[in-house]
């Protein structure tokens, strides 16, 4: 009996090694919970156009938006974590876990960390023509001397520009109003009408407006100056104490997935993040490419829902 216990036990570990080393056999799913165009959905592309040469099969990208990214991040952490269904996401993930009081899935837990892909950086801007304030300290100023008079703008409740904003507000003692749309485009559109007043904005979003004169930028929310902005201070140089609001993009795996396979994913990442075509589309769009260990893409998640978690509760903000 111990024989036969021993010998199960032998070809169970022999299976699983096998099976393992055979990964990848078949096409790979990149999960993109948002729509085509964005900055993540820009990420998967390049990895989906590179990945295959280094792992022998096809990555295809599957969009799945809706809700905030809920949509298609509840489809991988329902997934069988085999390694043939990833995702790639940014920060918004862990900050739908205070938003969303009624997710099926938790954000955290019910993820494998894979590799941090790039850091995106947010600009805070506003309009040249508000005379209310044109900088930092002037916006500070302003804000506390009429609480709630200025106004900022998002593409809605919860996302990383309304969420930054709150931190912002947060450690500058100020309050302003917030003005929520359906999307960027209506929010740009009144920005640059100088119908509202401020708002974050990814760099690539912003730079097109800010080199033709139409915004302003005040401040990068980065903890370093932007290359392309070298004039603009960072919050910490304005005197903003509040951590950057730098946002992360990185791939994650359904909770279970094999060490081995991780471990793969990981390397093959890596080696298409160093290439340099990838740099250069990545910092087009105002990305910079920024590889990690599974175990410190984790330990970045689990800090920042913990960071982001504290904002929401201060500002007693919800998304449900």
């Amino acid at each position: 009996m111990r024989l036969l216990t021993q010998t199960l036990a032998a070809l169970l570990v022999s299976a699983t090694a096998v099976a393992a080393h055979a990964w990848p056999d078949q096409p790979i799913t990149l999960v993109v919970p948002y729509t085509p165009g964005t900055g993540i959905d820009l990420v998967a592309r390049q990895l989906s156009g590179r990945l295959p040469a280094l792992l022998g099969q096809p990555v295809i990208v599957d969009n799945v938006a809706g809700a905030s990214g809920n949509i298609g991040s509840e489809k991988v952490a329902r997934a069988k974590p085999d390694g043939y269904t990833l995702m790639v996401q940014v920060n918004t993930l862990v900050m739908n876990r205070s938003l969303y009081k009624s997710l099926s899935y938790d954000p955290v837990a019910d993820f494998t960390p894979v590799s941090l892909t790039s850091w995106g950086t947010l600009l805070l801007v506003t309009n040249p023509n508000v005379q209310k304030a044109g900088t930092v300290a002037q916006m500070v100023s302003a804000a506390k001397t009429n609480p709630g008079k200025l106004t900022y703008a998002t593409p809605g409740v919860g996302t990383p520009h309304h969420l930054s904003m709150a931190l912002f507000m947060q450690g500058t003692g100020t309050e302003m109003l917030h003005v929520p749309y359906k999307g960027t485009a209506g929010a740009v559109t009144d920005l640059l009408g100088g119908r509202i007043d401020y708002m974050f904005l990814p760099v690539h979003v912003a730079l097109q407006h800010i080199q033709v004169g139409k915004l302003k930028a005040i401040a990068t929310g980065s903890s370093k100056r932007l290359p392309q902005l070298p004039d603009v201070p960072t919050l910490a140089e304005a005197g903003v104490t509040a951590d950057n609001v730098d946002m992360w993009y990185g791939v994650l795996a359904p909770k279970g997935t094999p060490p081995e396979v991780v471990a793969r994913l990981n390397k093959e990442i890596a080696a298409v993040l160093k290439q340099p075509e990838v740099a250069k589309s990545f910092e087009s769009q105002g990305m910079v490419p920024a590889s990690s260990t599974p175990a410190e893409f984790g330990a970045l998640i689990k800090k920042d829902a913990d960071r982001w978690a504290g904002v929401v509760k201060r500002g007693s903000i919800t998304a449900d």
